[in-house]
């Protein structure tokens, strides 16, 4: 039996993504979202300092268009070494 989806796609869809504050972590992070969702428009990107200034929060919010494609963007966001979290 196949999962339900509690989204209806194509949707606009919000990633927050976690990361150490290193030098290269949101241009890696957009390359891996353009990947998945090439209409991403980088100069949408948020990003938030944490008060220590350790870490750093990205927000992508991208034009998804299947359960797939969320599922493939955050295992490859998962996997890399400088992600913490995304959510």
């Amino acid at each position: 039996m196949a999962e339900e989806s509690l989204l209806e796609f194509p949707c606009e869809f919000p990633l927050k993504i976690l990361g150490r504050m290193e030098a290269g972590f949101a241009p890696q992070i957009v390359a891996i979202v353009k990947r998945f969702a090439p209409e991403f428009d980088e100069t949408t990107l948020q990003t938030r300092p944490s008060s220590k200034k350790n870490y750093l929060s990205l927000t992508c919010t991208i034009h998804a268009t299947s359960r797939e494609q969320l599922d493939s963007l955050y295992r490859e966001l998962c996997d890399h070494p400088m992600v913490v979290m995304v959510l």
